[in-house]
């Protein structure tokens, strides 16, 4: 199970959904009172439920389909609602950020590590997926030569 390609990328997927509840998405010098989402100088997906929960079942079933692996077309169908699910959260952190109250003052957010871990958790679904397929249409293909 661990050793095929796919269940790495899934398992990387999953890292990366997790890995969001300790990293932020961007942060200021100093919290801003005004702002929401960094009153304590640092946005996460703490700041919003919505963004918890998208993240979090995108990491839960990216790591479940890891263990889907004898029924492959059933993983890939739980691949593509965690690669939905964190696309949802990406928009959300996106849609959360733009209508922030901090973007109206001087004081300009960096961005951090956390930006970049939703990327790599659907790159990491998408080649997971490639994988997964790849494996469906060998098996596919040694059963008609039977």
């Amino acid at each position: 199970m661990i050793q095929r390609i796919q269940s790495l990328f899934l398992l990387l997927a999953g890292g990366m959904a997790f890995a969001l509840l300790g990293i932020p998405f961007a942060g200021t010098p100093e919290g801003v009172s005004t702002s929401a989402l960094f009153s304590d100088s640092a946005y996460s997906i703490q700041d919003s439920p919505v963004l918890l929960a998208f993240y979090l079942l995108g990491g839960v079933l990216a790591i479940v389909s890891i263990f889907l692996y004898k029924r492959r077309n059933l993983q890939i169908r739980v691949g593509i609602f965690a690669f939905i699910a964190i696309l949802i959260g990406m928009v959300m952190t996106v849609l959360l950020f733009l209508q922030d109250p901090v973007m109206e003052q001087a004081v300009q957010p960096d961005d951090r590590l956390g930006i970049y871990a939703p990327f790599i958790a659907l790159a990491a679904i998408l080649l997971a997926q490639r994988f997964i397929r790849k494996d469906e249409k060998l098996v596919r293909s040694m059963d008609r030569l039977r």
